[in-house]
């Protein structure tokens, strides 16, 4: 009996456990967040860290390799086209550039020879042509004089014949020479197009090597600021091997980094505004990067009015981007535990203050700080916003 009674104990004292309610958790005021439910427009915003860069920069390369001599610039010198930052050297490319001179000049004296000596061939071939013309009109004379003494019997018919295949013969010869002229000025031609090509040749060569000489003097080649200059003096460097850079700084841009899931919907034109920290400046959205890159997307944008004062190239920067406008929809500060376009669950506080009870809210859209409340919740509704996570047993709080 006495133990059918404690059994029977147990029992009652477990049925009245199971119906007994969770006690609320005591939660201090100072240890919360809340926010409030509003109504309005809600404006879509996203937000991300960047750096103001130059629209134009260039970095300048060695065009041919050389030792660096001397460095005239450092950076953050103000520069214009045909200023000097650098001098190399090159003993090698300036003995290249010497023969290449030699080269160019010989070419030069063996074309006024080449002329020289067709000219004289020229004037040979003339002389003969001259010749053969002379032999020939005066063998003609001849012939035509001795077949009108055959017809009048001074002069045997023999050597009037004679006289006229001699004409003839010469009349071959003068056509041939005149042949041999044309040909003669067509290959003197040809001869001397092909000396001057090599000339050409030589030419460009000295051209393309004092191009280079001439680089060893490194000039910005554009109005701006030295930006970088990682050469020291004494350090051989490479053609191609990058020497300074400069960029132009009346033109900048704000490079954003924007989180890929905050990115979906950004589009050019949007409507921006940059932190400098010493002043905010307005702006456009003028590229997004289609890649991702370590989970952001890279937003160029460009200033559409003054830049604060202190606003220079690689300085720190915070954006936001203005996404959309909505007319007549609630929102409230994003909260800890939920994510936008879900379900989430949160504690909504009694009209009292001193009571939250947990329920269950559809989210939307998230800005910034904010997001869209579609289901839930009702303007001028209370809810705590910071982390739940250590109540997340209780479906009460009691706050004091």
């Amino acid at each position: 009996m006495l133990g059918t009674l404690g059994g029977l104990a147990l029992a009652g004292v477990a049925y009245a456990l199971v119906r007994l309610e969770p006690v609320a958790v005591t939660v201090e005021h100072g240890e919360v967040m809340i926010g409030t439910v509003q109504q309005g427009e809600f404006v879509r915003q996203v937000r991300g860290p960047g750096v103001l860069l130059p629209r134009d920069s260039r970095w300048l390369a060695a065009q041919a390799p050389g030792r660096v001599e001397r460095l005239l610039l450092k950076p953050g010198a103000v520069v214009e086209p045909d200023s000097v930052i650098a001098v190399l050297a090159n003993p090698e490319l300036e003995r290249m550039v010497q023969e290449a001179e030699w080269a160019v000049a010989q070419g030069n004296a063996e074309v006024a020879a080449m002329k020289l000596q067709l000219q004289g061939q020229v004037l040979d071939q003339k002389s003969r042509v001259a010749e053969a013309r002379a032999n020939y009109e005066s063998t003609r004379l001849q012939a035509e004089a001795e077949a009108d003494a055959a017809r009048l019997q001074a002069v045997s018919r023999l050597q009037a014949r004679r006289s006229q295949i001699m004409a003839e013969q010469l009349a071959v010869r003068l056509q041939v020479e005149d042949d041999r002229l044309a040909n003669l000025a067509d290959a003197t031609r040809a001869q001397l197009r092909a000396q001057s090509a090599r000339l050409e040749q030589l030419k460009n060569v000295l051209a393309r090597q004092r191009q280079q000489l001439d680089s060893l003097r490194v000039c910005a080649g554009m109005s701006g600021v030295v930006q970088a200059l990682p050469v020291q003096v004494g350090q051989q460097l490479a053609a191609g091997a990058q020497v300074a850079r400069v960029a132009q700084l009346d033109e900048l841009v704000a490079e954003l980094k924007i989180p890929e899931v905050q990115a979906r919907d950004l589009v050019m034109g949007q409507a921006a505004r940059i932190d400098t920290r010493n002043g905010i400046a307005a702006g456009k959205v003028s590229r997004v990067d289609p890649a991702v890159e370590n989970g952001t997307v890279r937003v160029e944008v460009e200033f559409t009015g003054e830049l604060p004062q202190g606003a220079r190239p690689d300085l720190s920067v915070d954006g936001v981007i203005e996404i959309e406008r909505r007319r007549d929809s609630l929102y409230v500060a994003q909260p800890a535990s939920g994510e936008p376009e879900s379900k989430a669950s949160v504690f909504k506080l009694d009209a009292d203050g001193a009571h939250a009870h947990r329920i269950a809210v559809q989210l939307g859209k998230a800005s910034v700080n904010e997001v869209q409340v579609l289901a839930g919740l009702a303007a001028g509704d209370r809810i705590i916003v910071s982390d739940v996570s250590p109540w997340s047993a209780s479906d009460e709080l009691r706050i004091r």
